[in-house]
C-alpha cells in the first residue's frame, strides 16, 4: 500500500471506528454493501461477473465503483457468487438460483436466490435422534444436492465388500470424480478471489466484514424444518427446537473461540427468523434472543464486532436489542422507525441502514436529498451512526447514487 493509499486507509478506519464507539466522527462513514450496483455501473450483467472465473470482471467492478464513490469500507465481493457460476453447476445445488443458470430460471441481472424447504420431515424426528449421522447422509444430502443423491444409497453395512457394492457403482463413481473438480474450481477460485480482494483494500479501504454468524434459531429454521414447520415446531415440538438451538449455539460459540485472537473484524450476523410478527415476545426471548445475545457477547469477548443485520420489520425488538454493552456492537436495520431506533439505542450501540434503496431507482435527486438530510438529522447527532440503505444498491440510478454520497459527504460533516 502506497502511503498516500495508507493515510486514506486510516482516516476511513477511524471515522468508522469513532461511530462504533459512539462518537462523532469528522464525518459520517458511508459503509454500505453495494451489492449488484457496481456490476452495473461497470457495464455488465451479473451472469456475466458470476460466470468469469478470472475474476476480472468482478475486480473491474469494484476499481471503478470505489474510484467513481470512494466509500469507507471495502465492499468485498458484493455477495453475488463473483466467478462461481462453474462450480456452482458442478455442486448442483437444489437450494439455490443464480444469474446465468443453465435453463434460466432467475433473471441474468437477479442477485442469486435462496429456495428454502425443509431437510427434516416430521416423520424423521426418531431417526434424526438416533442415527444423526445416517440422516445425514441419506435424508439431508441428497435433498440438498442432486450430485449428492447417491450419498442415500448408504447402509448400515461395515464391511468393505458391502461399501465396496455401493462405492463402485457409476452413480458414485460420477461424485467422487466431480468431488475432485469442485475442489480443484474452489481452490483456484479462492485464490484469484483474494487477489481481489487484496487489490481493492490496497488502494485505501479497510476491508472489515470478513468473518460470519448467526442466530441459533435461523440455522434450524433455514437449514432443517424451512420458515413454516420451524414456527409451527415453537407450539408442537418445543423441546426438540429447543434441543436444536443449543447444539447450534454451542458449535456457534466453540467457532468463534477458535477465532479469537486472529486479528480484528467486524462479524457480519443476518438474521432472518426474529422479525415482527414471526414469533411472540415470550418465544423470541426463549428460543431466538437468549442465543443471539449469546452469540454477540462471544463475538465481543474474541475482540471483534458484531455487525448485527436485521431483516425485515424489528420495532419491536428493540428493547431487546438494548441488552449489550455499550460501544460494541452495530445494528442494522431493514425496515424500522430510526427515530425510535435512535431513542432506544443511542448510547448503547452504533445504528446503520433505514434508507430503502429502492428511492435511489424511482426518487428525483432532489427528493433523494432531501430524505438522506433527514435520516442523517435523526440519527447522527451525538454519534454512534453510519449512513447505508436497508439492503445494498442493487438497481439505483447513478446519478440518484452520486448525489445520496455527495449529501452524505457534506451535511454529514462534524
Amino acid at each position: 500500500m502506497t502511503p498516500e493509499n495508507q493515510k486514506k486507509y486510516d482516516a476511513k478506519l477511524k471515522r468508522i471506528t469513532d461511530a462504533l464507539e459512539l462518537k462523532e466522527p469528522d464525518m459520517i462513514p458511508i459503509t454500505l454493501s453495494a451489492e449488484l450496483f457496481p456490476v452495473f455501473n461497470a457495464g455488465y450483467t451479473v451472469a456475466e461477473v458470476v460466470y468469469d472465473a478470472t475474476m476480472e470482471k468482478m475486480k473491474n467492478a469494484l476499481v471503478k465503483y470505489v474510484n467513481d464513490f470512494d466509500p469507507d469500507i471495502h465492499p468485498g465481493l458484493c455477495n453475488i457468487l463473483a466467478g462461481e457460476g462453474p462450480g456452482l453447476e458442478l455442486t448442483e445445488p437444489n437450494n439455490q438460483r443464480w444469474a446465468g443458470m443453465p435453463g434460466k430460471p432467475i433473471d441474468d441481472n437477479s442477485l442469486q436466490q435462496h429456495i428454502e424447504f425443509p431437510t427434516l420431515l416430521d416423520e424423521e424426528f426418531e431417526e434424526f435422534s438416533t442415527d444423526r449421522t445416517g440422516w445425514t447422509f441419506r435424508r439431508q444430502m441428497p435433498r440438498l444436492s442432486n450430485l449428492l443423491k447417491p450419498m442415500a444409497a448408504l447402509s448400515y453395512a461395515g464391511d468393505a465388500r458391502s461399501l465396496a457394492r455401493v462405492f463402485s457403482t457409476p452413480d458414485f463413481q460420477h461424485m467422487i470424480e466431480q468431488f475432485r473438480k469442485i475442489n480443484e474450481f474452489y481452490e483456484e477460485h479462492d485464490k484469484r478471489a483474494a487477489e481481489v480482494v487484496k487489490t481493492v483494500e490496497e488502494m485505501g479501504y479497510p476491508n472489515l466484514r470478513t468473518g460470519m454468524a448467526g442466530a441459533p434459531f435461523d440455522s434450524y429454521s433455514n437449514f432443517m424444518r424451512g420458515t413454516i414447520l420451524s414456527l409451527s415446531d415453537l407450539y408442537d415440538n418445543p423441546d426438540f427446537v429447543l434441543a436444536r438451538v443449543e447444539e447450534n449455539y454451542e458449535r456457534t460459540i466453540n467457532m468463534i473461540r477458535m477465532s479469537k485472537g486472529k486479528g480484528h473484524e467486524f462479524v457480519f450476523m443476518p438474521l432472518h427468523k426474529g422479525m415482527d410478527g414471526f414469533m411472540s415476545d415470550e418465544h423470541y426471548e426463549k428460543f431466538y434472543w437468549k442465543y443471539l445475545r449469546g452469540v454477540i457477547l462471544e463475538i465481543i469477548d474474541a475482540g471483534k464486532t458484531p455487525y448485527v443485520y436485521t431483516e425485515g420489520k424489528y420495532n419491536s425488538r428493540l428493547d431487546f436489542l438494548t441488552e449489550v454493552p455499550p460501544g460494541k456492537v452495530i445494528y442494522h436495520f431493514e425496515d424500522v422507525d430510526m427515530a425510535v431506533a435512535k431513542k432506544k439505542l443511542g448510547g448503547i450501540a452504533c445504528i446503520t441502514g433505514g434508507y430503502q434503496p429502492w428511492k435511489l431507482g424511482w426518487d428525483s435527486p432532489e427528493k433523494v436529498r432531501d430524505e438522506v438530510k433527514a435520516l442523517i438529522d435523526t440519527c447522527a447527532p451525538g454519534g454512534g451512526y453510519m449512513f447505508e440503505t436497508s439492503c445494498g444498491l442493487d438497481y439505483a440510478k447513478r446519478e440518484n447514487v452520486e448525489v445520496m454520497f455527495d449529501t452524505v459527504r457534506n451535511y454529514g460533516k462534524a
